[in-house]
């Protein structure tokens, strides 16, 4: 179904099933330990064996020597792979390293060996007993350090240029140019990196955790140079991935290649301390911003320069694309600069480029409306803007950020905040108040689904989109049903398996509206095929409460499959309206903390998203993604960083021991309000994504509310305590 047009009526538009809070069909399975995930296929195969990887002790240079002579003797070994006898490997195009390291090593922990054995245990222990000798060579891990030497973009990221901003920065009433600094973070996923594989002939299956099915299929056919058809992709249930499982990893790979070698089913982990140096993590960044206003407050120059650093061949961190948007203003400048970092890979955590990006943009935007006298939220309305700046002819599909700040300032009680920093207490509590803006851009792509009706009256539908804990079972089985006129519960949705039709994919915020809209396009097609089979016209049918009503008749869905299943297959694919358009996201966050007089420590109080992302398919699942992207955005905020060890290259606290994130004791009240919006140029469900929408600026909104409590001002991120108590006010 091409979708080049602004959708009119639907079948969705009766919202009988779409729209409303409903329960994750998935729920009784995961509470009830029933739902399997990568690791747990035990049923599926026989004589599984377990393979334990082997990484790299440096982070750059070279193997001089693997010796596996011990643990090939070692109890329960079937098998040791490395590069040297694993055959040739090819590269996907996604993957900056290679997966199977040798003899070059490119970053810490990067995976040299797989030993394989009958147990677990077994494979561990033999795989301590690797011996590798090296020859190091020196490498560059800090970002700091490297900056002085990158003033230029990458070749193929060129500076986003409007108008002339140093002659109008220069001109401006009011100026403010400061840096800000992210550190390293890990995606911290709940369930670690896991994958099993089986071999038949020269034919492989995979069960593992993956975001982009399709991806993962087209990778791993090209590593093992082996005919996609003969690759076979399981992920049915994902324990979270946050971007950390858009691409093949190293356990999917390894877990492919022990197989192979051990003649066997083999199973392969990454333990919890491989995790951050041996996946991808999201980079540091160095952020310079420059505003430019009248007396008045009104923007009239802009700049946002970005450092990040990836390995060579990897890609920046793109922490300017929301300021490209978020603001009016003539007079733009926005480019990013790339340092070579042997660290691990740099890539996709939750809202890339923005998640970043608004940690500095929206601490800037505070500074110059206390600069100019304007309140925060009268400073960001001000300069809101309805067209692209950088392509004043291009509008926005809907945007109704001014409406999240308002209706968030009046939810809030912002009128009682009080503008100079320092001026609440609560006991021994400092108590401020913060806000911020977020954007998130509404990426479109081709979705396709199958969908079966069954002679039952059971409606199945297939397609190869994931579930990352975000309930897109839930939603995909509410859009079948509308469609349908049936009952939810009459809805079988089977996900996560390349044998299926190719969907979006979980990632970019964009699973929910495409993969959704390729069900839509699926069940279009069917409800044309059930019309026919009962002799009415397709274009009058009314599909509600099990029957299909058309020309005065009205007959049970049933009949038309009496016959046996009638099946539909179809993709949704929207023609060039990204183009015509700019579709985004938007909300306003507001938080209030405490800040202990006596020590810094922090504690969130309450907090609050306002979010306008098109029509909410599942309140009830859409809340719940914007709460826990909230409390990521603690996290980024508070305590999350991994520390780079400079002289060795690698990330120190590599485990969940040391790498913190927040805990329930660490958030207070959480609300959430979706605006009453639909989108209808976003797709025929008029909706848009909204996970990674409630993380974006959350965390600036935090630091702001800490400057507004104690008049400390913190760029770099995260606000510890150290970076508090030398400057809080007197003991009084």
């Amino acid at each position: 179904m091409k979708f080049d047009k602004p959708a009119t009526d639907n079948p969705v538009d009766r919202l009988k099933v779409v729209g409303q809070p409903r329960d994750r069909i998935d729920g009784p399975l995961k509470t009830s330990g029933s739902a399997r995930y990568a690791y747990e296929w035990h049923d599926e195969v026989d004589n599984v064996a377990y393979g334990h990887v082997v990484g790299s002790a440096i982070a750059k240079g070279k193997i001089a020597a693997i010796d596996t002579d011990a643990a090939s003797r070692a109890p329960g070994v079937l098998a040791i792979v490395t590069a040297e006898n694993a055959g040739p490997l090819g590269k996907g195009e996604m993957n900056t390293a290679a997966l199977l390291g040798g003899p070059d090593i490119e970053h810490y922990h990067q995976a040299i060996a797989l030993v394989v054995a009958e147990t677990f245990e077994q494979a561990r222990a033999a795989a301590g007993l690797v011996e590798v000798r090296y020859q190091p060579q020196e490498g560059e891990f800090s970002l700091a350090e490297a900056k002085p030497g990158v003033t230029e973009p990458p070749e193929d990221t060129p500076d986003n240029v409007t108008g002339n901003f140093p002659e109008a920065f220069a001109a401006s009433a009011i100026q403010l140019d400061q840096t800000y600094t992210t550190p390293d973070q890990s995606h911290a996923a709940m369930e670690p990196h896991a994958s099993m594989a089986a071999w038949n002939g020269d034919k492989v299956t995979l069960w593992t955790s993956n975001q982009m099915i399709a991806w993962c299929h087209k990778e791993l056919a090209a590593t093992l140079k082996i005919a996609p058809e003969n690759v076979r992709v399981w992920s049915p249930f994902i324990g979270g991935g946050f971007g950390s499982k858009l691409f093949l990893r190293s356990d999917a790979l390894l877990a492919a290649l022990g197989a192979r070698a051990a003649k066997r089913p083999v199973k392969v982990m990454l333990p919890r301390p491989f995790i951050p140096n041996n996946t991808t993590h999201r980079p540091a960044t160095i952020q310079q911003i420059r505003i430019g206003s009248d007396a008045q407050g009104h923007i009239n120059a802009i700049s946002h320069i970005s450092w990040s650093g990836n390995l060579p061949g990897g890609t920046p961190e793109t922490a300017v694309q929301q300021t490209n948007l978020l603001y009016a203003g003539a007079h733009r400048l926005t480019g990013l600069r790339l340092a070579e970092l042997d660290l691990p890979e740099g890539n996709a955590m939750r809202a890339p480029g923005e998640a970043a990006g608004l940690l500095a943009l929206e601490i800037a935007v505070d500074e110059m409306a206390e600069k100019v006298g304007i309140d925060p939220v009268d400073f960001r309305i001000l300069n809101d803007t309805q067209v692209d700046p950088t392509q004043p002819e291009r509008f926005f599909s809907q945007r109704q950020l001014a409406t999240c700040l308002r209706e968030g300032a009046a939810r809030f009680g912002w009128q009682q905040r009080q503008s100079t920093p320092g001026q609440v207490r609560d006991g021994r509590w400092l108590v401020g108040m913060g806000v911020a803006a977020a954007i998130r851009n509404n990426l479109v792509d081709k979705s396709a689904a199958r969908v079966h009706l069954e002679p039952d009256g059971r409606l199945i539908v297939e397609t190869d989109m994931t579930d990352i804990g975000t309930g897109s079972y839930t939603i995909i089985g509410q859009t079948a049903a509308e469609m349908l006129g049936l009952p939810l519960e009459q809805v079988e949705v089977k996900l996560g398996d390349s044998d299926f039709p190719v969907s979006a994919g979980s990632g970019g915020q964009w699973g929910a509206n495409t993969s959704t809209a390729g069900v839509y396009a699926a069940c279009v097609k069917l409800r044309e095929q059930v019309a026919q089979a009962l002799g009415l016209d397709a274009d009058e049918a009314d599909f509600a409460d099990g029957y299909v009503q058309a020309g005065g008749q009205r007959v049970a869905l049933t009949e038309a499959a009496r016959g046996g299943r009638l099946t539909a297959e179809d993709a949704i694919e929207f023609g060039d309206l990204d183009k015509k358009y700019q579709q985004s996201t938007f909300a306003g966050h507001f938080v209030e903390v405490g800040v202990d007089i006596a020590t810094g420590e922090v504690r969130i109080r309450r907090m609050l998203a306002v979010c306008a992302a098109g029509r909410i398919l599942n309140p009830k699942t859409a809340r719940s993604q914007v709460i826990g992207a909230m409390t990521m955005g603690v996290g980024a905020a508070l305590m999350e960083e991994l520390i780079v060890d400079t002289r060795r290259g690698y990330f120190v606290n590599h485990d969940m021991a040391t790498y913190e994130v927040p805990v329930h004791a660490d958030i207070g009240e959480q609300e959430v309000i979706f605006l009453d919006e639909v989108d209808p140029i976003s797709s025929p469900m008029k909706a848009k994504g909204v996970g990674e929408l409630g993380l974006c600026g959350v965390g600036a909104a935090i630091a702001n509310a800490i400057y507004n409590a104690t008049g400390v001002r913190v760029r770099d991120y995260p606000i510890t305590l150290d970076k508090l108590l030398a400057k809080l006010p007197a003991l009084a």
